[in-house]
């Protein structure tokens, strides 16, 4: 069983990104941004209002404040920044949620923030005392394989250990910088067999060329991606095929 989640919500003001409505319809959960990196209260609203409809978990998919650089590039932040950053637009998503007769259920960190706290324990340590100061039993979306995993759990909370199918990985098991070629997979029949090998324990390729093996509770397909639509729903045909459910974690 896997769970397929995605980022949305993430247009500001006229610019629109992504198919949130469309895509809404492959995924079991939504990473919802808060403000931070992308979405604004009209959008943040839309976006939660369709996902409650259909029963999809609702993540925040919180961010270092960098809305120029929609939340790419690494911000030096002290822990308590990061705590008052992460539990701020936690907040403001909840009242959303609240709204549309929903609550937030998870939280994943965005871009460079996402990276970061992958292999920094500090960052990880901080980014679970928010989650723990928060409440709720709130899960998080972590990048499998990374000591983020230990440091979290250690914390108590819940790790989601989460893989991705349209993006490239190192031999080490961590994503290719987007600015190296490689990094982003638009095919989406690449998308499809990649996602059932991760979700299924089978090997992939490396950007070296390399076997990899990650074992993972949940899949994600970017709601920026071109063509992201068309991938989630070739993931989900791939995925059927290969007698893997798909439910959300939360």
């Amino acid at each position: 069983m896997i769970d397929i989640n995605s980022d949305m919500g993430e247009s500001f003001g006229a610019y629109v990104m992504g198919d949130d409505e469309a895509l809404l319809g492959y995924v079991t959960s939504a990473n919802i941004a808060c403000g931070f990196h992308g979405g604004d209260p009209r959008t943040i609203d839309a976006t939660v209002a369709h996902a409650a409809a259909r029963k999809i978990a609702i993540g925040a998919h919180v961010s270092y404040p960098d809305l120029v650089g929609f939340g790419r590039r690494s911000l030096r932040v002290s822990a308590d920044e990061l705590i008052t950053d992460v539990l701020y637009q936690i907040g403001a998503l909840e009242a959303f949620c609240r709204r549309h007769g929903s609550a937030v259920r998870y939280v994943k960190a965005h871009g460079a923030l996402y990276n970061d706290l992958a292999d920094n324990k500090e960052l990880a340590a901080a980014f679970a005392d928010a989650l723990v100061a928060y409440g709720g039993d709130l899960a998080a979306l972590v990048l499998a394989g990374s000591p983020a995993v230990e440091v979290l759990a250690k914390k108590g909370v819940r790790v989601v250990r989460e893989g991705f199918a349209d993006r490239g990985y190192t031999a080490a098991g961590r994503l290719v910088p987007r600015r190296q070629s490689g990094a982003l997979i638009t095919d989406p029949a690449v998308v499809a067999e990649r996602g059932w090998r991760i979700s299924t324990g089978a090997e992939i390729e490396a950007a070296d060329g390399s076997p990899l093996v990650l074992e993972v509770d949940s899949l994600c397909v970017h709601g920026d991606t071109p063509g992201a639509v068309e991938l989630a729903r070739a993931l989900r045909g791939a995925l059927a095929g290969h007698s893997v459910q798909v439910a959300a974690f939360a």
